[in-house]
C-alpha cells in the first residue's frame, strides 16, 4: 500500500502541534520540517479540510489541532491526505481474455480482490489504532523528553 509523501508531512505537523499552546504559521512549520511552504501548505489545507487542524487568521495566526490528539488517528490523517478511496480498485481481469469469465457468473469477488481488500482493512484497522498522542509519546521515548520541550521552545522564539 502506497501513499503520498504528503501524510508523513502531514503527520510530523500534527505532532508538533501537540506541543503549541498557540497558533503555528505554515512557513514556520515548513521552516522547522526543511520542506517548501507552498508544498506543505496543501497538506495543511487538506488536514483543514478534514476537521483535524484549524486555520486562525490574523497576525498571531497559523494552525491548530482541532481536536485531542487522543482522538485523531494515523487514518484519519491518510485519509486527509490521500482521500477516503480505496488504494486496490478491482478491474474485473477474470471477465477478459480468451478464457474470461461472463460477467453474469461473477457474482462474488474473486480472489484477488478479496484478499488484497482484507489486507487494506487490516491495513487501516492499525493506522485507526494509533493516535497523533501515540506518536507524540513516541517522539518522547526515542528522541527523548526534550526533542518535542525544544521544538516548542523554537516555536515560541525562545530557542533557535
Amino acid at each position: 500500500m502506497k501513499m503520498s509523501g504528503g501524510v508523513e508531512w502531514a503527520l510530523h505537523c500534527c505532532v508538533v502541534l501537540t506541543v503549541s499552546h498557540t497558533p503555528v504559521p505554515a512557513a514556520k512549520l515548513a521552516e522547522l520540517h526543511d520542506v517548501s511552504s507552498s508544498y506543505l501548505a496543501k497538506q495543511l489545507q487538506a488536514l483543514a479540510r478534514a476537521g483535524l487542524i484549524h486555520s486562525v487568521q490574523g497576525k498571531s495566526g497559523g494552525y491548530v489541532l482541532a481536536r485531542a490528539p487522543e482522538s485523531i488517528t494515523l487514518l484519519d490523517v491518510v485519509r486527509a491526505v490521500d482521500g477516503p478511496g480505496r488504494t486496490f480498485v478491482c478491474t474485473e481481469i477474470r471477465q477478459r481474455g480468451p478464457f474470461a469469465t461472463p460477467a453474469d457468473a461473477c457474482t462474488t469477488p474473486c480472489p484477488v480482490s478479496r484478499a488484497m481488500w482484507a489486507a487494506e482493512d487490516a491495513w487501516h484497522q492499525a493506522l485507526a489504532a494509533v493516535t497523533i498522542a501515540d506518536l507524540a509519546r513516541d517522539v518522547d521515548a526515542t528522541s527523548g523528553p526534550e526533542a518535542l520541550v525544544g521544538i516548542q521552545a523554537w516555536l515560541t522564539g525562545g530557542a533557535s
